[in-house]
């Protein structure tokens, strides 16, 4: 790849990012069992503005890794348009999950977890930290959170 645009800003990256969270369905979630055995999986998810919401079943290697390990790092994107995000997780079953989270992911995605299978649960995800980048100029300042808030 040959560099051609400058470096974007910190402001048009957090901009860009939060733009992809709102547009984009799927996102790579990746978690490890006690042993560290890891898992990377694409699941949907809805962004809240706050928290992204994803649903799996929680007996799969992916709902119980991060029902277990509470935690986790979501990806978007392809190696030339980097979002990461690392986060914590709560876990809802169908019953207590948040009428708004559960129906905003059925807006976005149209499919409704609570109406297929009691064994699915909904994770929520709160950012602690996102970094992105769309190549090797722009790896300086592609921290734009950490421990939770927006450094931009």
């Amino acid at each position: 790849m040959k560099i051609t645009e400058p470096a974007r800003t910190a402001a048009q990256r957090k901009q860009d990012v939060l733009a992809r969270l709102e547009r984009e369905i799927d996102i790579w979630v990746a978690s490890a069992d006690a042993q560290g055995l890891p898992c990377l999986v694409p699941l949907w998810f809805a962004w809240d503005g706050e928290s992204l919401w994803l649903c799996t079943r929680g007996t799969n290697p992916t709902g119980r890794n991060l029902r277990g390990g509470g935690r986790t790092r979501l990806a978007l994107g392809d190696t030339r348009d980097v979002v990461l995000v690392d986060g914590e997780v709560r876990a809802f079953g169908a019953g207590d999950v948040p009428e708004a989270a559960a129906a905003a992911f059925t807006a976005k995605t149209g499919w409704d977890p609570r109406t297929d299978s009691p064994a699915y649960v909904y994770f929520q995800v709160r950012p602690r930290a996102v970094q992105a980048w769309h190549g090797v100029h722009e790896l300086r300042g592609r921290h734009l959170m950490r421990d939770g808030a927006w450094v931009v």
